[in-house]
């Protein structure tokens, strides 16, 4: 995951923490975690459309990153008496339907994904985790931290775009998509559990602020198409 430099913080109001045994939190770890578990599938599935053999070790090492990850949010869950299989399974259809809606065709489409979609991710829920105790938040911070390689997908990307114009245009569109689907399966993740409703609210201060929310996400969304030379 590509966390939010120190400039780039969604910026909001201080919010009021949330005690530690909130029943959001183990529907947070429990998101999280297929998450992870669908990310290593993911990128293990797309390293095989890397055109060397550098492309395939960056995507495996990130895949094993998401792994590590998935474990540490294993133990968080376990810790808590929780049977984790059922925990997770039931956020498969939304994060499935994510990864089915942008399967990409290439691999620069495959790296922008990598790049964009993980860091929409972990926008979410790194703003999220303001709102919680420092032990869960901790948790969570952990598991969307750097997984690694950015600095490989930015060059590969940025080199492709300025050599074709029409490329740059195809992946614009392309992490346009990214962003349209993110936000569409977050909404719907959020109308089906209103434990991690009132994780956001607490953090946005009210509902009605929700959009302002997904707002900051686009601008975001925004700076890192321009890292990448598609803007």
């Amino acid at each position: 995951m590509t966390p939010l430099s120190p400039g780039d913080k969604l910026a909001d109001p201080p919010p009021t923490r949330l005690p530690a045994d909130h029943p959001g939190v183990v529907e947070l770890f429990a998101l999280l975690a297929y998450g992870e578990v669908a990310a290593f599938y993911r990128l293990t599935d797309e390293a095989r459309m890397a055109p060397d053999l550098r492309g395939r070790i960056s995507m495996a090492s990130m895949a094993a990153a998401e792994m590590a990850h998935f474990e540490t949010l294993c133990d968080a869950l376990e810790s808590r008496g929780v049977d984790v299989l059922p925990a997770i399974s039931k956020y498969a259809s939304a994060l499935e339907g994510y990864h089915r809606l942008t399967t990409p065709s290439t691999w620069l489409e495959a790296l922008v994904k990598t790049y964009i979609g993980d860091a929409l991710a972990a926008d979410f829920y790194l703003e999220i985790a303001d709102a919680l105790p420092d032990e869960v938040a901790d948790v969570v911070r952990s598991t969307m931290s750097e997984t690694g390689h950015s600095q490989f997908v930015v060059a590969e990307v940025r080199a492709a775009v300025t050599k074709s114009n029409k490329q740059r245009s195809r992946l614009a569109l392309w992490s346009r998509r990214l962003l349209g689907e993110a936000i569409t399966q977050a909404q719907y993740v959020l109308a089906e559990h209103d434990e991690l409703v009132d994780l956001v609210v607490s953090r946005t201060d009210g509902l009605a602020q929700l959009s302002g929310f997904f707002d900051r996400l686009q601008r975001t969304h925004d700076e890192r198409t321009r890292e990448l030379g598609l803007a």
